[in-house]
This record gives structure tokens, sequence and C-alpha cells, in this order.
């Protein structure tokens, strides 16, 4: 199991009233580490090896967020050190790529793709994003390349603990 450790600093202004990093933050954060692993910024060096997307509003190809789920497990408070956002690839599919992620801790010097790391998981969740061409507006084949570049990463996806169970739908009015 190969994993993407993306570091993703906290900011004041990411907490809550009671000095937690607040929900919708922890939206940015997971959005700030995808952004960094997937898309190509420029001639950037040490670029991330799954970053084969053009980043912009001018680039040929688009990604909508079609599904977030995420499970908070544990209250994040500030921390000087950044967290660090272990992701991978839950499925890949035809136009699709669900991105899996655990928000965790870690250090500077961890290596940026590696095994799964330790430490407490304080949120974990996954992501479905659609790759739109930017011409028609209309979904787009992974291509070839990017299937070749994501595959090393894609595991079982993330597994959510608190999942209500799904029951059949009641055949009508009791």
């Amino acid at each position: 199991m190969t994993r993407l450790h993306v570091p993703v600093p906290l900011r004041w202004a990411d907490l809550d009233a009671y000095g937690h990093v607040n929900n919708v933050e922890v939206l940015r954060l997971l959005e700030e580490a995808r952004i960094a692993a997937f898309w190509r910024h420029g001639e950037d060096v040490g670029t991330w090896p799954t970053a084969v997307l053009d980043a912009g509003p001018s680039a040929g190809t688009h990604t909508l967020v079609a599904r977030h789920e995420v499970e908070y497990l544990l209250p994040v408070a500030y921390r000087r050190e950044p967290l660090v956002v272990e992701m991978w690839v839950g499925r890949l599919g035809g136009a699709s790529i669900d991105v899996c992620y655990q928000l965790t801790t870690g250090t500077p010097a961890r290596a940026a793709v590696g095994p799964a790391g330790g430490g407490p998981v304080f949120v974990q969740a996954a992501s479905t994003l659609v790759l739109i061409d930017a011409a028609t507006e209309r979904p787009r084949r992974i291509t070839a390349e990017e299937r070749a570049v994501w595959e090393p990463y894609v595991e079982e996806p993330v597994a959510m603990r608190r999942r209500p169970e799904r029951s059949a739908a009641p055949d009508g009015p009791a």
C-alpha cells in the first residue's frame, strides 16, 4: 500500500469557538492536499508523482466534486506542526476517481510517499471527482497516462466506522 503524505499547516482562522478545527475548515485542508497531490503547478520542482492534471481556469480538464463523505473521529486542536493528509485512490472509474483521506499527525521529515503512517486519525473522508472536458463541459475518460500514474495508489476505499446500516426501503405507508 502506497499513500501520499501531504503536510497541511493549520491557521488560527481554522479554529471554531470550542478551540477545535471547524468542520468546514477540515474540508478546506483536504482540498489543499488534493490540489497539491493531483494538479501540476507550473514547473515546480518536487511535484507530487500523482500531479498529472493541469491547474487553472484555462486547463483542458476541469474536475468537479460529485460527492464528499466525511467522518470526524477526534477533535483537532491547533498545533504548530502541520497535520498530514494521507491520501490514496479508493476507485478509478471511467471518468471519475474516488480519493480517500485520513487526517493525522506527522512530522515534516516523513517521506512524501509511502505506507500508511501511525498516529491518531482525526478525520477520514472520501471524495468522488469527475473529470470534465473544459471545451465540451462533459465528463471525459481517464487517460492511459493518468491511469498508469494513479494505479500504484489504489487500495481499498476508506472504511467509514459509523455508517448507518442501510435497509431496504419500506413498501409504503404504515
